[in-house]
């Protein structure tokens, strides 16, 4: 869910990796030979795109994601803000038949803490990496790509998360499993198509803290829609382990872009929305101690230096 305020200690990264990403663009375009055929979903460094909620979309058909429970209606920061009604944090609908019994008890853990009164954060709100599919529902900073030759890297400025696709590749015999796991992709048309497995299960599939194990497997499509002013990722989930079934879901992204696509969100504590583009640099593990209590994971931290 979007942070309560944005963090004091960002500023606009300089020109050097603005010219990282111009030129990363120009060698992808130049060595490819094939402009015209691959989508370019960040032409130059200010080009980023912004998640319209933080909750997956359900598909036309078929099995879908974990959504709200009908009988508790989620609030968001943006409704308080319109609306002045007390923010919530999100309840699942324990009825979706993807969940297995365990995963659908954890659920049930978390919805009767917070009708309790407890705090239920997700762990990026203490500095955790996202995970995947998680990687597409925050929508508060925007999410920058990089298209090059042999890899497409997707940055998520808010707090500086990134993700490697290799290009062209198989996935490996055995994936060491990590945050974001192992994601390989390749280009049909208009667009890229990113396989990831050998994720941990330390993540949540979702802002309801859908739990997974490290049987993950997720494919995501990313295309632009409405003429480029719109990014639509189309992602398939499967995982015997804790669904009972592959679901698929939606998620889209409004363009920024200074002076072309200014992000239209007021810039307040409530919204935590910034500027459109540049990148910005975000650090957020600044205090050593979580700051929302409960059951919320404690800021991430070395116990030995790694240099």
């Amino acid at each position: 869910m979007s942070r309560l305020a944005p963090n004091p200690m960002r500023g606009r990264v300089g020109g050097v990796l603005a010219g990282l990403l111009c030129a990363c663009a120009a060698t992808f375009w130049s060595v490819s030979g094939a402009a015209s055929a691959v989508p370019e979903f960040s032409p130059n460094s200010s080009v980023g795109w912004i998640a319209l909620g933080g909750q997956f979309i359900p598909p036309p058909r078929g099995a879908g994601p974990i959504t709200d429970d009908p009988a508790h209606p989620r609030v968001t920061n943006e409704d308080f803000r319109l609306t002045g009604k007390q923010p919530t944090f999100p309840i699942a609908d324990l009825n979706n038949p993807i969940l297995q019994p365990w995963a659908r008890e954890e659920l049930k853990k978390r919805n009767d803490a917070i009708l309790s009164g407890k705090p239920a954060y997700t762990r990026p709100a203490s500095c955790w990496p996202i995970g995947v599919p998680g990687f597409a529902l925050y929508p508060v900073y925007p999410v920058y790509f990089i298209q090059a030759p042999k890899e497409v890297v997707m940055i998520w400025s808010e707090d500086h998360q990134v993700r490697h696709v290799y290009l062209d590749k198989k996935h490996s015999a055995r994936p060491a499993p990590s945050w974001f796991g192992e994601s390989v992709g390749h280009y049909e048309g208009d667009t890229l198509v990113v396989d990831t497995v050998g994720m941990n299960d330390q993540t949540y599939v979702d802002n309801y803290r859908t739990p997974h194990t490290s049987a993950l497997h997720v494919v995501e499509r990313f295309h632009m829609i409405n003429d480029g002013k719109m990014l639509e990722v189309n992602i398939h989930v499967e995982d015997p382990g804790a669904f009972t079934a592959p679901w698929d879901a939606v998620q889209r992204y409004r363009r920024v872009e200074p002076g072309k696509a200014e992000n239209t969100a007021p810039i307040s504590p409530i919204s935590s929305a910034s500027d459109a583009g540049p990148m910005l640099e975000a650090s957020c593990a600044e205090n050593p101690i979580s700051l929302f209590g409960g059951d919320a994971p404690s800021i991430p931290h070395a116990d030995r230096p790694d240099f």
